[in-house]
């Protein structure tokens, strides 16, 4: 008896102090912040198909017989918003992990919290260099190629093809634009004195871009970097056709592709612009007997009927919520934060269902970029059509 009460008086000492105690039966709570609301709200479509898609893995049985609970939040795309619905997933929810948020501002408020918290921030929705250092911020890890790399690669191709080339950059004036344009600087190396003709960039608060896009044009540049998000790549795209701008060569990060924002501007002003990806373009006739992309039609079919699958964010989202799965499969009976953030730093040659042939995700405890390879693509009118190789920063 006097055993009993020992342990009984151990355990409310713990449970007193803050100590978790290991949760053998209850469901794996995955938390997520993004921005259903606000200039960047398109971006919701990746919360919204990673919820079917726990749906899905719930009515399957689970991760290794446990059902997940996951919990996406609008924060607005505001970084204070971001920080007061983080802390309510962690305090109120007590989420075990937080999960594909968006944005390097919003990350960036909530960066030092979660890690003081033990609580891991993975595969986070910003390529921005910060997100993986595992010595200073073990519990952080991105889930994009980093957009220094990206610019690399851009810069990389503008040398190669048009080395006479007179470019102009516009960028949105935080960390995300800042890593874009110094990537890009970077493999420019001397010739950007000479090569960048103008630069000009833009608040998120800002209502339009129509003066910086005039300034530009008016710099006589015949390639444009435009290193914008959600509204103003749609703003760039149809700025552009309105000011009778053809840039011979016009590029768009990654996160900017998605035919929602390209559809605003109309699709045609946005023929020949070129991005990159490491993931398949699910509309894209070659893939079309894939499996990984025929199952990716299938679960929107059964999930999320009404969707609009020309929008590339459905598959992205689909694209991270395979790959948290891996990881959680990973941890066996075991779902604290810490063997999750163990698991999430111990992945070898993953292949996933809608990565390119040959591109595959490996980490390690010194090593935080699960994406390192891209590969260059130009749109059609109707799709992004991939060319040329498999390109890193190197």
């Amino acid at each position: 008896m006097r055993a009993i009460s020992l342990r009984a008086m151990a355990l409310l000492t713990l449970a007193a102090c803050g100590v978790a105690q290991a949760d053998t039966k209850g469901d794996i709570r995955i938390g997520q912040t993004l921005p259903y609301s606000g200039p960047l709200s398109g971006f919701g479509a990746i919360g919204r198909v990673q919820e079917a898609y726990f749906e899905k893995i719930n009515a399957e049985g689970g991760i290794n017989g446990r059902k997940v609970k996951f919990i996406s939040i609008d924060d607005a795309y505001s970084p204070p918003k971001t920080v007061e619905q983080t802390r309510k997933l962690v305090e109120q929810d007590e989420v075990t992990v937080l999960f594909g948020s968006l944005g390097t501002a919003t990350n960036n408020a909530v960066h030092r919290y979660l890690n003081g918290k033990k609580i891991p921030q993975l595969f986070v929705l910003s390529g921005a260099t910060k997100w993986a250092d595992p010595k200073n911020f073990p519990y952080t890890m991105p889930g994009m190629a980093a957009y220094e790399s990206e610019g690399v690669i851009y810069a990389k191709y503008i040398l190669q093809t048009k080395p006479d080339a007179r470019i102009a950059i516009l960028s949105q004036n935080d960390d995300f634009g800042r890593d874009y344009v110094a990537g890009f600087k970077r493999a420019l190396g001397a010739k950007a004195a000479t090569m960048i003709v103008a630069e000009a960039n833009y608040e998120t608060s800002a209502p339009t871009i129509s003066s910086q896009l005039a300034n530009l044009k008016a710099s006589g540049a015949n390639v444009l970097f435009g290193v914008t998000l959600g509204k103003f790549t749609s703003q760039l795209i149809k700025g552009i056709a309105e000011l009778g701008w053809k840039p011979d060569l016009t590029f768009l990060p990654t996160s900017s592709a998605s035919i929602s924002f390209l559809a605003p501007a109309g699709l045609e002003n946005a023929v020949g612009m070129i991005s990159s990806s490491n993931q398949k373009d699910v509309n894209d006739v070659q893939w079309a007997d894939d499996p990984g992309v025929k199952g990716f039609f299938a679960f929107m079919k059964q999930y999320m009927p009404s969707a609009d699958l020309n929008n590339s964010n459905y598959s992205a989202g689909y694209h991270y919520a395979t790959l948290l799965a891996t990881v959680l499969r990973a941890c066996k009976d075991d779902f604290s934060s810490e063997n999750i953030r163990r698991q999430a730093a111990s992945l070898k040659d993953v292949q996933l269902p809608l990565l390119l042939p040959g591109i595959t995700v490996t980490t390690g405890p010194d090593d935080y970029l699960p994406f390192q390879q891209l590969l260059l693509r130009r749109f059609d009118g109707k799709s992004w059509v991939g060319f040329g190789k498999v390109l890193d920063d190197q």
